[in-house]
């Protein structure tokens, strides 16, 4: 079980399948291939999508809800996560664990992801179980049993999840403290793992409570990628998810974010080597498949810095001035809330956090004041080719790049215009963005001063048997 919070790469590969696909269509010279989904929606409010993929025996099977870190109020941050979590521990008819156990009888394996923007359940099994996984899903969707000391025992390991992935990783702490700065009023501000006080101050209610809210069928979608028909899965889906009762949910008010009025800055003070500054700057969401030009331009501008070995921001500054051991650049479009151009590095030994802030300005500069090439422009397109066709050989993958679409406010039907809208950028539009998006007022920087390592401490407890990360 894992918090889904998408770096700079992560970022940078939802630009490289976009990118492939378009880029493989035109060396094919024909348009991208139509995607093979069928939708129907269940009389509960359940959509159930499903993409037939007939190359191996197997099925992908998501759950998606419609609720993430971002839906959290102030003092409960965290919940989301912590109920991903209580989902393994048990229901009116399976004990603690025995929804894994079954899953892994089955043939197949299990596991749930939490992002800012929602909250997934997956299983990957033999064809021939697949009807088994949505009864495992559906009881789970309405049966769930939320033990407090079942409870207790979750959000101790919730909280060394936390110490590990964050608070004993520097960077981590960087990136927690750079959205806290960066967004004053959005929910984004809040780090999906939860802050530490949150937690421990946390109650089985608070988790039983997020539970009523929002896990019912008219806020979830159910994805289904492999080797089915998709009748006969829209039968399966009937028979398990159909009696499932639908609940009013809550009203979910507008998340914008105030205008920022001037650059912020702040330092991270934690134990490491070298140190470490991350630049993000307010973008724009793409809401408009059709319409929003600027969002396509930036995910090229982010691939052209940061989309291939040979990309400016190495070329320019980890192998040219060498002012930088690593340098990266990431943008998401596709978010429920606000978005980040964020740039990052590290300085090398003997260069300042300075000289690195001022050369990936420059990286920025250049493209304002030169532009891009047209082969430069079409390379970024098609490097990732690769990507692309690795892509299509995994059904998780393509259960992923639906789910993740649909929870963005998109149709999965709009994956071929983003697509082609991709390949259209101009070299043009891209210099445009590059001069209206990187203003100061815009931008917050955070810095992680090194500290040297302290003294060294016992060894911590073992972790509990069973943990699923």
């Amino acid at each position: 079980m894992t918090t889904d919070n998408p770096d700079r790469r992560c970022r940078r590969a939802c630009l490289a399948a976009l990118c492939a696909a378009a880029a493989l269509a035109a060396a094919l010279g024909a348009q991208p291939a139509r995607a093979n989904p069928f939708e129907t929606t269940l009389a509960n409010g359940l959509r159930v999508i499903v993409k037939e993929d007939r190359r191996a025996p197997t099925v992908a099977h998501m759950v998606w809800y419609r609720a993430g870190a971002m839906d959290e109020v102030d003092g409960t941050s965290g919940v989301a996560h912590v109920l991903e979590h209580m989902m393994f521990k048990g229901t009116r008819k399976l004990g603690p664990g025995e929804f894994s156990r079954r899953v892994a009888e089955a043939g197949g394996r299990d596991n749930a992801f939490t992002s800012l923007d929602y909250t997934a359940y997956f299983q990957q099994v033999p064809k021939a179980r697949l009807g088994e996984m949505m009864a495992l899903e559906a009881d789970r969707m309405a049966n769930l049993v939320i033990d407090d000391k079942e409870f207790g025992n979750e959000v101790r390991v919730v909280m060394e999840e936390r110490r590990l992935r964050t608070d004993d990783k520097p960077h981590a702490q960087v990136h927690e403290r750079l959205m806290a700065t960066a967004f004053q009023a959005h929910p984004y501000r809040r780090p999906i793992i939860g802050w530490m006080d949150d937690l421990e101050h946390m109650t089985a209610a608070d988790a039983r409570a997020w539970y009523r809210q929002w896990y019912v069928p008219n806020n979830a979608y159910l994805v289904v990628v492999g080797d089915v028909d998709h009748e006969a899965v829209f039968q399966l889906a009937r028979r398990h998810y159909g009696a499932l009762r639908p609940r009013a949910l809550p009203l979910r008010k507008p998340r914008e974010e105030p205008a920022q009025k001037g650059i912020k800055r702040i330092v991270v003070k934690a134990p490491a080597r070298l140190p470490y500054l991350a630049m993000s700057w307010k973008a724009p969401v793409l809401r408009d498949v059709d319409s929003d030009r600027d969002a396509y331009a930036l995910e090229v501008l982010a691939g052209l810095l940061d989309g291939h070995d040979a990309s400016r921001l190495v070329r320019e500054l980890v192998r040219g001035s060498r002012v930088a051991v690593s340098a990266g650049a990431g943008y998401d479009a596709t978010v429920r809330g606000e978005a980040s151009f964020i740039l990052d590095g590290t300085p090398a030994e003997g260069r300042t956090v300075a000289e690195l802030e001022q050369a990936l300005r420059g990286a920025i500069e250049r493209i304002q004041n030169e532009g891009v090439g047209v082969g430069e422009l079409e390379r970024v397109k098609t490097l990732t080719i690769a990507h692309e066709t690795y892509k299509r050989d995994s059904m998780f993958a393509q259960a992923m790049e639906i789910g993740r679409t649909e929870a963005a406010g998109h149709n999965w039907r709009s994956l071929d215009v983003m697509l082609q809208k991709i390949r259209g950028v101009t070299a043009e539009e891209v210099q445009a963005v590059a001069k209206k998006y990187f203003s100061d007022d815009a931008l917050t920087v955070a810095v992680l001063d090194p500290q040297p390592p302290p003294a060294e401490a016992p060894a911590a407890p073992a972790r509990p048997a069973g943990v699923r990360h």
